[in-house]
């Protein structure tokens, strides 16, 4: 597609992508950008990031940037680094031979699948065509070149793009089985480009979604970023409800998902659609809040399951089960200690919160927790309306706010318990008569 069919222009592209394009070509290598940035500005949408594809290797790439580092075993990637900007830049990636056939393998150059089918090393380089191929949706295998500013377009993905279709390039099962991440991309790309599934696409799914436990955790937080910190989580988590994907990503939460209408589906439900609003508002979201929110029920069943064999106090139940579940979910998707421990003192807090007057009151107030754990509250209450105490303690929280005085005196208003008594020091003794003293 020559220049003057596509909207794709150099004041879309990023000023350090462009340096890389042109560095590569001028060194005699071939440079494209390629991927989701082709697409989303056909889309009209910025891109957030920009992806390189080129003939030079790793190495070659390497040693044209000092600002390079090359990562990754599975992919081996180099990544051009301008402050907070990083440009990835791929080789072109060819057709993977039996690794059992010696006589194709080239040197420095593998591939390895294990049982389920899984690419679990994929450095074979090839052709651009080749490397089309190997892209995971027609609307991701765009090329646009910085040589003489076409685009390339070898799986029909514009016009994919333009009938709103998503299609995956070659067999779909076998590419899932490939990596089972593309399931997780599917719906996010479906969600995030208002595209449809094609049926290749959307019907294997929900029996290959079990290989999902076979993906690094750390690579499933990744993915758990992507889908519901981006604005779209209310409509990934009904889409992967739908297709057995969510349940894959937090076994933990198995038997409290099942009713649409249960407090735990409901309350999670409130959480995406408020995370989405913050959002679209440009307010600040975090992991920590929703992950507070996910283990919340599985929380509580732990805990209750101390209290009732072990005769536990309730503050040293919440944190042993905390330590419970966040290592249960970390086996399957990662949760870094920067988000889990946020979401412990946020489930301390609702605990705490029930104390509404005195010192302790004030301190939960002055938490730099305090907001966060309210609005969890908050969040509880409205899965929970029929729970009357927990709507009158959110209730009361809402007012102390404004009037911290409420703190001294309770829910009532009125003072509570005994008033304090003062300490009094030690009798003084009277002075004796004496007449070496002055007196009478």
């Amino acid at each position: 597609m020559p220049r003057d069919k596509h909207p794709v222009s150099r004041n879309d592209i990023s000023k350090n992508a462009l340096k890389v394009l042109y560095r590569l070509h001028n060194s005699g290598f071939d440079a494209y950008l390629v991927g989701g940035c082709v697409r989303d500005i056909l889309l009209g949408i910025q891109p957030k990031d920009f992806d390189v594809t080129t003939n030079a290797t790793p190495e070659q790439v390497k040693s044209l940037f000092r600002n390079c580092r090359l990562i990754g075993r599975r992919f081996r990637l180099a990544h051009v680094v301008f402050g907070k900007e990083i440009i990835e830049v791929a080789t072109f990636r060819g057709h993977h031979a039996d690794d059992t056939d010696s006589k194709s393998s080239k040197k420095n150059q593998h591939a390895h699948s294990d049982e389920h089918g899984q690419l679990v090393r994929d450095n074979v380089y090839g052709t651009i065509e080749e490397d089309a191929e190997r892209r995971d949706f027609t609307a991701n295998a765009l090329y646009y070149n910085i040589a003489d500013f076409a685009i390339y377009d070898f799986a029909n993905g514009v016009d994919d793009i333009n009938k709103g279709v998503l299609r995956l390039i070659g067999d779909a099962e076998t590419r899932y089985r490939e990596d089972p991440v593309r399931m997780l991309r599917a719906v996010r790309f479906a969600t995030k480009l208002n595209m449809q599934m094609d049926n290749a696409v959307r019907e294997p799914i929900n029996e290959l979604a079990p290989l999902l436990a076979n993906i690094p955790p750390a690579r499933l937080f990744d993915e758990f970023l992507k889908m519901f910190m981006s604005g779209k989580a209310t409509a990934n988590f009904s889409l992967m409800m739908e297709l057995g994907l969510f349940q894959q990503l937090f076994p933990i939460l198995k038997g409290h998902l099942s009713d649409a209408q249960s407090p735990a589906y409901q309350m999670l439900l409130k959480a995406f659609k408020d995370t989405d609003k913050r959002i679209a508002e440009d307010k600040r979201v975090t992991p920590a809040y929703l992950i507070a929110v996910l283990l919340w029920w599985p929380l509580l069943a732990r805990k209750e399951q101390l209290e009732n064999e072990g005769g536990l106090p309730p503050m040293d139940a919440i944190n042993i089960a905390a330590a419970d579940v966040v290592h249960r979910q970390s086996q399957r998707v990662s949760i870094p200690k920067r988000f889990s421990l946020p979401a412990r003192e946020i489930w301390q807090l609702q605990r705490r919160l029930q104390v509404t007057k005195g010192g302790r009151a004030m301190k939960a107030l002055e938490h730099k927790r305090f907001r966060a754990a309210y609005d969890f509250m908050l969040l509880r209450a409205h899965a929970q309306p029929d729970e009357k105490k927990l709507a009158e303690l959110a209730q009361f929280w809402t007012e102390a706010q404004n009037n911290p005085a409420k703190l001294k005196t309770g829910k009532s208003g009125a003072p509570t318990g005994k008033p304090r008594r003062r300490r009094r020091g030690p009798r003084k003794k009277k002075p004796q008569n004496n007449p070496d003293n002055g007196s009478a």
